[in-house]
């Protein structure tokens, strides 16, 4: 007999599979990769403080201490559909259908696609697949790189490549397009990068971005940009170019790009040819929520949260009965915001199954994901708490009819 289900095995999963465990519920992990971890497998950077954060070694000790627990870790197995049956959840999968009265969708977020002319040639990728080719498979995804897209998430890969030993000769934007959105807008651009600009290793960068902050001075900062771009741990960074198209025959070659106007807008006569042997485009993530759209849950559109998120409230409790969300799925924050957000889950679904010896256990739990996201080292998106309180404020109307 299986008390809960838990599909995603990434940070927030395993977390909510590890408090429950430890309230005496039976549970049962699914993941369609083939090891426990999600995006934690991944993930190796430097936090400001000076100690580094192992995703790897993140991810196998949550493995370890859930199968410790007698939680039973099904990976390699994917999950196809949901339905609500009388008191129970269903879930079809590769490996047959099981039921359980309560049940997690914790299946992340999924990289959003800024399509570019030539993006079918080899040696084109996603970010977050040159991330998981270097830091999971240990495979040299090229010599020479350039990654089209600045973001938060490309500059700390783009760094994670760097301490592998891939070269990355230089990061510039998409052009601006329907597409593309404000990810070829230098100026959208530049204001998302001074949400990390203290995390930036030059003490001239740190000091700099603390004077850019009104709209105009970023405005000023676009126009005067150089040429060269800005380095960061000796990446030149570039806000002022953008990718025209991938080149190559059979693999890449390299791309053709052009300055482009403080506006996005190429300069005529700026063209040139940026030799690579690989290119990684970088459109920023969102959540992954086909399956608790399956399952039926309300949905709210939220940009401070990534895109479509399903409704749900501080205990990650969705409008259904018995249905549960956490991690990115629920807006885009850090592995460390996940994890607060699993526990929270976990401790809500033994609560719900009549298990939770200790009310105050919820309770630290909320109070620890606030902790976290107050001090989280990166923020991607600048009105996190704002939207958080909109889906809350979503979701308990919808509850309410």
């Amino acid at each position: 007999m299986i008390d809960a289900l838990i599909i995603g095995a990434g940070p927030a999963g395993l977390a909510a599979a590890i408090a429950s465990a430890r309230q005496g519920l039976s549970v049962r992990v699914v993941d369609e990769f083939y090891r426990p971890g999600g995006r934690l497998l991944g993930q190796l950077h430097e936090e400001p403080d000076g100690v580094w954060w192992n995703g790897l070694a993140e991810a196998a000790r949550l493995d370890q201490e859930a199968k410790e627990l007698g939680v039973q870790m099904c990976c390699g197995v994917s999950v196809y559909d949901i339905a609500r049956c009388e008191d129970r959840w269903r879930i079809s999968t590769t490996e047959g259908e099981w039921e359980a009265p309560l049940l997690l969708i914790a299946t992340g977020a999924s990289e959003t696609a800024v399509p570019v002319p030539g993006w079918t040639l080899p040696g084109v990728m996603s970010i977050g697949a040159a991330q998981v080719m270097t830091n999971v498979q240990r495979v040299r995804v090229g010599k020479k790189g350039i990654v089209i897209g600045v973001n938060i998430l490309s500059v700390a890969i783009a760094r994670e490549l760097q301490l592998a030993g891939v070269h990355v000769e230089q990061m510039i934007l998409p052009l601006q397009s329907a597409v593309s959105g404000n990810a070829g807008h230098p100026h959208e651009i530049m204001r998302s990068l001074l949400r990390v600009a203290h995390l930036a290793p030059s003490p001239l960068i740190r000091w700099g971005s603390k004077l850019m902050g009104s709209a105009w001075m970023q405005r000023l900062a676009v126009s005067l940009y150089p040429a060269q771009g800005v380095p960061m741990w000796d990446i030149p960074i570039h806000l002022r170019t953008a990718a025209l198209e991938i080149v190559g025959t059979s693999q890449v070659e390299g791309v053709r790009a052009a300055r482009i106007s403080p506006d996005g807008t190429p300069v005529p006569g700026s063209e040139r040819f940026l030799s690579a042997d690989f290119v990684c485009i970088a459109g920023g993530l969102s959540p992954l929520a086909e399956l608790a759209a399956i399952a039926g849950c309300p949905f709210a559109y939220i940009p401070a949260l990534g895109g479509h998120v399903p409704l749900h409230n501080e205990c990650m409790q969705s409008p259904l009965p018995g249905l549960y969300v956490a991690g990115n799925i629920t807006g885009i924050e850090s592995a460390k915001v996940a994890m607060s957000q699993g526990t929270v889950a976990g401790l809500a679904m033994a609560k719900a199954a009549g298990l939770l010896a200790d009310d105050s256990l919820l309770t630290q739990a909320l109070h620890h994901v606030n902790h976290v996201r107050k001090n989280a080292t990166i923020q991607f998106h600048p009105d996190i708490a704002a939207g958080r309180a909109q889906v809350g404020k979503m979701a308990a109307a919808w509850a309410g009819r």
